[in-house]
């Protein structure tokens, strides 16, 4: 029987209970998924200290002692049990909140054990909570030296599955096996990798038999894992190629050369020169164009994007754009309507809030072809919107929309239109190679001329009288202001009370100037009227939530303050100063906090102030933070459960497996040569197990 038909509830001290508990906390059920759980950390237990050897500065110890009492304390919450453990050089306190009455039986006074913990001091005294305990011949079944550390649940605690239960569990499985796992790579792919046999690499994963075999278990397992999600990705590439075509733009006709000679409002950088060209040659290879635009805020996306709408209309196409929110779907209309003015380009607005009348006169004009360009949101996806003839498609800030949302527009025309995406959130490349690696990569990578890196400044709320100094000269010389606090749903009431408390604050320290207030809870037309009064310059501060984050453009505001921006992530914090320097001035962004931050906090703050490259900070976001956390990779459509591999840290591991994938494919597309059998299993086995997201083909 197969390893993943094999119910570890049916091993010794296993039971239905314990598996039940299992299954829902880390979603183990067979054999393989326990051998598939790996070790986190790992610890050395080759030594044994003694009592007066340790300080609450160590990281986890073993001692070896005796219990001498035991004694409960405190009442209901707050009871707990406490022991003093001792050797023959002094004595320890232990502690225990949680299973009271069952552990003096389980370890008894005046047996000798073996303890594993983390000491700390509280109240002058060392101690280590719940600690793990092991009489020395029970200890010594296991091997001794570098041993895994396995993440556990305070449910997994309460049912005596802790780290080293884990670890008997799966000695249990591997001493079990009566012959070596089978492999799950190809016999040439394991040696042009020089990776160890899958079996090896299982067994050392868990019990190292030297830190040597730790590091090529741990590269064979990675390399693994990161081969078959290239694999799959790339699968599907090249199954979209040859299963779908792409409308052909041939030419480069008087729409584009019009607005490019007449109407262009500054000359292209080169950055953007090589995006256009990209664009220009995908659209006329004969295959559906599927390209991710990535450039920083201010970089100049938007006309590219206008001048790829202008090559699909000179072709005989329609063209579509769109964005996230109204605000910016907005702000795209007015931005394109004003740059194509006088070329007879007919275009329109789509949204939620689009009146029936006005959406009756937009809809049979789409369909019969005399509207050239639609601006909108999600109500673009919306069945009762038609085309005559639509070839390109624009998603602006793509991580907002879902992978459905953007299948359903290839749907709009009989041959899947081309699609453009784009963001300015700069992605790290081997999130790039992931998220989004069925898609072609282009990067501007260079800003407009004249433009003035924002200066970016740590402050501390106690100086905040220095601030408003300094914030009163940028209004006096006629600038303007946008402060933005957090909107955290789960703490909403305090951040919009915040919110308030701040819009009166700032009221009362600048009276001599109008401020106004947006939040994502007001109605969409009360919000949109009070932008609007800072747009036009009516309000010279705007006291705000994230909903700014994107969709304003006042090329007049020049200071951006944060408040609390220690709960901001790096690439919101990005996004945000984004907002400034968009005018010639030069401007500034105020990261305010309190004092008193972890060391993560400051280096996260320390890193927006000292550069403003979005692709580093998003590397560092990366490292910093992990990968699920990174906004837009939960709707992006690839389920991040790595088991070990780490897209901040194996970027060359990740390069190598997108190589051996690509010349698998190269040779064989389906995988439907024999000596791919073996990965094609492999790769239905991890769709099945939806390990892989989306990618899925039949």
């Amino acid at each position: 029987m197969e390893l993943s038909q094999q119910n570890i509830m049916y091993l010794p001290g296993v039971g239905p209970k314990k598996a039940e508990v299992l299954k829902k906390e880390i979603e183990v059920v067979s054999w393989e998924d326990m051998l598939y759980y790996f070790p986190y950390k790992y610890i050395d237990r080759s030594k044994i200290f003694k009592i007066r050897e340790i300080d609450g500065e160590m990281p986890y110890i073993q001692l070896k002692g005796k219990i001498r009492n035991y004694e409960f304390l405190g009442e209901g919450s707050g009871r707990r049990l406490t022991a003093t453990f001792y050797d023959d050089t002094g004595s320890i306190e232990l502690v225990w909140f949680r299973m009271l009455k069952q552990i003096p039986d389980l370890y008894k006074v005046g047996t000798e054990y073996i303890l594993f913990g983390k000491p700390t001091v509280f109240g002058h005294r060392l101690n280590v909570a719940h600690p793990e305990l092991e009489t020395e011949n029970k200890f010594y079944e296991g091997e001794v030296g570098v041993q895994g550390q396995y993440n556990t649940t305070e449910r997994m605690k309460n049912a005596f599955l802790h780290s080293r239960a884990l670890q008997k569990i799966i000695t249990q499985i591997l001493g079990n096996l009566k012959t070596p796992l089978p492999e799950t790579l190809n016999p040439d792919i394991i040696e042009k990798s020089h990776v160890i046999p899958l079996d090896d690499a299982i067994r050392n994963i868990h019990f190292p038999k030297s830190p040597d075999m730790l590091r090529k278990a741990e590269y064979r397992l990675k390399l693994e894992e990161l081969f078959y999600l290239q694999l799959n990705i790339l699968r599907v590439t090249k199954y979209r190629e040859k299963r779908l075509g792409g409308f052909l733009f041939t030419k480069v006709g008087d729409y584009f050369n019009n607005f490019y000679h007449l109407n262009l409002p500054f000359a292209l950088t080169n950055a953007q020169k090589k995006v256009v060209r990209e664009i220009r040659q995908d659209t006329n290879s004969g295959r559906q164009m599927n390209r991710l635009l990535q450039g920083d805020v201010g970089s100049g996306k938007t006309l590219v994007a206008l001048l790829s709408v202008l090559l699909a209309l000179d072709n005989g196409f329609q063209g579509a754009i769109m964005a996230p929110t109204e605000i910016l779907a907005t702000q795209h209309y007015e931005t394109i309507t004003g740059l194509l003015a006088g070329l007879g380009i007919e275009t329109a607005l789509l949204t939620g809030s689009t009146k029936k009348k006005e959406r009756a006169k937009i809809l049979p004009k789409l369909k019969n072809g005399e509207i050239h360009l639609l601006i909108g949101t999600h109500a673009l996806l919306e069945d009762t919107v038609e085309f005559q003839n639509l070839g390109l498609v624009v998603v602006d800030e793509q991580h907002r929309f879902g992978v459905a949302q953007r299948a359903k527009l290839w749907k709009k025309n009989n041959v899947p239109p081309h699609i453009l995406v784009m963001t300015a959130t700069p992605i790290p490349r081997t999130l790039a190679m992931t998220v989004y690696g069925d898609l072609d990569v282009s990067v501007i990578d260079e800003l407009p001329p004249g433009r003035k890196p924002v200066k970016t400044i740590h402050y501390y709320d106690k100086k905040r009288g220095n601030l408003y100094a300094s914030v009163r000269k940028q209004l006096q010389a006629g600038r303007q202001v946008y402060i933005v606090y957090p909107l955290i749903e789960e703490s909403e009431k305090m951040d919009l009370k915040n919110l308030q408390e701040g819009f009166e604050s700032t009221q009362a320290v600048f009276p001599e100037y109008k401020v106004c207030m947006v939040h994502g809870k007001m109605k969409p037309a009360e919000k949109d009227a009070e932008m609007q009064k800072f747009v036009s310059g009516e309000t010279q501060i705007m006291v705000a939530t994230t909903v700014i984050e994107v969709g304003v453009n006042v090329p007049n505001a020049s200071v951006m303050i944060i408040e609390n921006a220690e709960r901001f992530g790096l690439a919101q914090l990005h996004q945000l100063r984004g907002r400034v320097g968009r005018g010639a001035d030069q401007s500034f962004c105020i990261l305010l906090t309190r004092y008193e931050l972890s060391e993560n906090t400051r280096r996260r703050l320390a890193i927006l102030t000292e550069t403003n490259d979005g692709f580093l900070i998003a590397e560092e976001d990366l490292k910093l933070r992990g990968p699920g956390d990174i906004d837009g990779t939960q709707q992006s459509g690839i389920a991040f459960n790595l088991k070990i591999a780490n897209l901040s840290h194996d970027g060359q591991i990740l390069n190598l497996a997108r190589d051996l994938a690509q010349e698998v494919l190269d040779d064989d597309p389906m995988l439907e040569k024999p000596q791919n059998a073996l990965l094609k299993q492999q790769l239905g086995k991890l769709n099945t197990g939806h390990q892989m997201g989306w990618f899925m083909i039949s």
